[in-house]
């Protein structure tokens, strides 16, 4: 616990600095030379904070962005300045201040444009932002984007979203996670309202965990990562959930053919002069494929449960001009099976307090809990109460993390800590044969995980802009539990086998790790249209997903570093030309951005791993090492009725474990060395909008029998290598067209729409893997000057969807 004191001590000391530099009148505080301009951008039609928000000083060339909750400081020389607020789709407002001695809170809010205005935006959010901005290999996602996108069943997506850009990738559909430049699923750090999401899919990877009528925000980061985060080594996933309208009760929804949709947004505690001080929002989904099929299931499928629902829900409170608090919460699960099935889900809850100490001085403190489990069932009915096996699994989260932001002339300075502490439940075991009942399973472990980081956004010059940081993790795998020390003499690919065990109490230290995290980006304008920009950042995790299977699947198990598991490094760097160009000067952007990655500490496993239930699987662990590194190429139309991007990806993703692949670097599972995306959206007129998506992609490792021999008229196959062959490559179209109904009067509130989509529209048949059978037939040979039959081999291309998937849904609001 010494860590989480350390960091509760932090927090303490640095409110007294903070107060130190707090004003008690900062709209009157006098000044000498610097004035400081501050305060809140909002959506003027729905009181939301807007996050990214550009506001510009025309006099000095200058400029910041809102932050996560849509705050602004600039400090400037006393003087009067024109400041110009302008965020993608909504109209510019120019603003003329005097800042002349006196400290000036100003509060905006922007208004939409309208339809003709609204360009279709992923990756940025003011027109020149990939030119301008600090920083490099992120995509920012408008939900305005997702939402027009052609989706699977009608169900507008944030996972299979970004699976769009360029870097990210899937091994095939219905997996469950993503994958960015060359990472892991697990290596990705997806938070909802600063909570941690362990696994953002529903029904197998299909669907994602994300309300998209909940969602305000979704910002990606896969190079160049900030100091402010931590804990995995490939990417961050930021999604943001609404705060609630406060400016008016609005209900939303959507009726599909196989899930439903609800939300509420009301005001909250509205004070004398009818300006609301809080608001709420609370969405529901359901699916209820299982309830259409229960007429026409029969036998062992009668009563098969198969559906997933999930209820999102987020409230604030503006106690005063310096204090706004939220609490957030998400309740997700998935239901699959029939006699025999399984559950999983997240739960996620984070509290978090903003408080402005004065007009540069900005704190965010949050709590959160999250908790991810699953359960294995043998017989869902209890139709045979004496005999049954179940299993339960999880992992669960308690944090703490102050977060402040001083705004410095030309110096953004970030700084704070964070504390996790962790709970492992490998698995809870009960098993009955003949009623007699047996309980059994593996300890709970616990971790640590503290940090500490500071780090700057500098102006250097007109020109030359600079991030840099640094963070400190400290990582404490404790008691109670037992540690193992396995033999050391044994061949690489082998088991390895405990010769001793110790014993550790409660809190006990059994392992540490520490490690200093360096962070450093760079941009340089060549000029207006034009920037380079460079990264290098080195990143830690602490926790491993443990699976060996084709693709991730919700029942993998989730374990610490301990004494035998080291935690997994990765250092990254990138560097990219950016550019925009057309006749408005940004209807077009284009980047070209490379990047290398190392990674330590990539676990592995013996050829026959048991990863079930086992007390002593980290002697079937492999330690290795990986490397990946490629290109990625991406243009994007900005303006016109027709818009959207092209991405190409040129990738390549290795792996070094000694014992494997006979000591050769071998392709990962998730390896591609090939993508290209494509989307295109186009607005027809006020009430028809059409889009289309195509994906293209080289097929992904798989290992393969090279040859084999006969042993009791079975085929026995022999493997020589790792991921030595690929699937045929995956390409698929997906059409859709968007109707908005007319209103019947100019004042009605109702609006709707219907959405006409295409999955996989030219029916290809995509191998989500190829396996291996005997086949029924046998072929004749001649042995021994004798005719005999002997069994052959058949290969099995297995596919998720093998046809055309069209679907209706209807959306309304009011």
């Amino acid at each position: 616990m010494k860590q989480f004191l350390h960091l509760l001590m932090l927090a303490l000391l640095a409110s007294p600095f903070a107060r130190a530099q707090e004003s008690p009148e900062p709209a009157t505080r006098r000044t000498t030379g610097q004035v400081t301009v501050s305060g809140y951008i909002k959506d003027a039609a729905n009181g939301e904070g807007l996050i990214g928000v550009s506001v510009f000083v025309k006099e000095t060339s200058s400029g910041v962005t809102t932050n996560s909750y849509g705050f602004y400081s600039l400090t400037l020389p006393a003087g009067t300045y024109n400041l110009v607020y302008s965020y993608v789709g909504f109209s510019k407002q120019n603003r003329t201040v005097d800042l002349t001695g006196e400290n000036v809170r100003l509060n905006i809010e922007l208004q939409e444009e309208g339809r003709e205005l609204q360009e279709v935006t992923v990756s940025t959010k003011r027109e020149d932002d990939n030119v301008k901005s600090i920083e490099m290999s992120v995509n920012t996602v408008e939900m305005r984007t997702i939402q027009k996108m052609p989706a699977l069943l009608g169900e507008v997506d944030v996972i299979r979203s970004i699976q769009l850009l360029p870097g990210v990738s899937t091994v095939g559909e219905g997996a469950t996670g993503f994958n960015v430049r060359g990472g892991n699923v697990d290596q990705n750090l997806v938070l909802l309202d600063e909570a941690p999401v362990y696994n953002s899919s529903h029904l197998f990877g299909f669907f994602s965990v994300f309300n998209p009528d909940a969602v305000k925000d979704v910002k990606l980061i896969k190079g160049g990562i900030p100091a402010l985060y931590g804990g995995r080594i490939s990417s961050i996933l930021d999604v943001r959930m609404k705060e609630g309208n406060s400016k008016r009760t609005t209900v939303s929804g959507g009726i599909g053919l196989i899930f439903s949709r609800l939300t509420l947004e009301q005001p909250l505690f509205k004070d004398k002069n009818g300006q609301s001080r809080g608001s709420f929002i609370i969405a529901g989904r359901r699916s209820y494929a299982d309830i259409l099929a229960k007429p026409f299931l029969s036998g062992d499928l009668k009563g098969s449960r198969f559906y997933f629902y999930d209820l999102t829900a987020k409230a604030n409170y503006r106690i005063n001009d310096k204090n706004t608090i939220y609490a957030s919460g998400y309740l997700g699960r998935d239901v699959f099976g029939a006699d025999f099935g399984f559950n999983w889900g997240n739960t996620t809850t984070s509290l978090r307090w903003n408080h402005v100490f004065s007009d540069k001085l900005f704190l965010n403190t949050t709590v959160y809990y999250s908790n991810y489990d699953y359960l294995l069932d043998s017989d869902l009915k209890r139709k045979n109460p004496n005999d049954f096996f179940n299993w339960k699994s999880g992992i669960v989260n308690y944090s703490v993390k102050p977060d402040f932001t001083l705004f410095l002339k030309n110096n953004t300075l970030t700084f704070g800590g964070q504390a996790i502490i962790n709970d492992f439940r490998p698995g809870e075991a009960n098993a009955a044969s003949g009623g007699d009942v047996r309980s059994f399973g593996l300890e709970n472990k616990y971790a640590m995980e503290s940090a500490l980081y500071i780090g700057n956004e500098q102006q250097v010059s007109p020109r030359l802009q600079l991030q840099y940081g640094l963070r400190y993790s400290f990582y404490n795998y404790m008691g109670p539990g037992e540690a193992y020390e396995f033999q050391t003499n044994v061949p690489p690919n082998q088991r390895r086998f405990p010769v001793k065990t110790i014993d550790y109490g409660r809190n006990e230290t059994i392992q540490t790790y520490g490690n200093w995290e360096p962070r450093f980006s760079a941009k340089y304008e060549l000029n207006q249209t034009s920037s380079l920009k460079m990264s290098y950042n080195r990143l830690a995790q602490y926790l491993h997903l443990i699976s060996n299977t084709t693709a991730s699947t919700p029942l993998d198990v989730w374990t610490p570093s301990t004494n035998n598991i080291k935690p997994q490094i990765a250092d990254q760097v990138a560097g990219g030309y950016f550019r925009n160009f057309g006749p408005t000067g940004s209807e077009f952007e284009a980047s070209v951005e490379v990047y290398y990655k190392w990674l330590q500490n990539q676990v592995d496993y013996i050829d026959g791993a048991d990863l079930l239930l086992n007390k002593y699987l980290e002697g079937d662990l492999l330690n290795g090492k990986g490397r990946a590194y490629g290109a990625e190429f991406y243009v994007k139309k900005n303006r016109g009725d027709l818009t959207g991007w092209l991405s190409y990806t040129l990738a390549k993703t290795e792996r070094f474990v000694e014992g494997i692949n006979n000591n050769r670097w071998f392709p990962t599972r998730f390896d591609k060395r090939h993508t290209l995306n494509a989307v295109a959206l186009y607005e027809l007129n006020k009430r028809w909008s059409f889009s289309a998506t195509f994906a293209l992609a080289s097929g992904t490792p798989a290992t393969f029998p090279t040859n084999g021999f006969l042993f009791q008229n079975r085929l026995v196959g022999i493997v020589n290598g790792r991921n030595n062959y690929r699937i045929p490559p995956y390409h698929r179209l997906d059409l859709s067209a968007t109707l908005e109904n007319r209103k019947k009067r100019p004042e009605q509130k109702w609006e709707s729409n219907w959405v006409f989509s295409v999955y996989n529209a030219y029916a290809r048949k995509n191998p989500f893997s190829v396996f291996f059978r005997q086949a029924e037939d046998k072929r004749t040979v001649t042995m021994n000057g004798e005719s005999v039959q002997i069994p052959v081999a058949e290969a099995i291309r297995y596919s998720v969807f093998a046809t055309v998937i069209p679907s209706v849904t209807y959306n309304f609001k009011f």
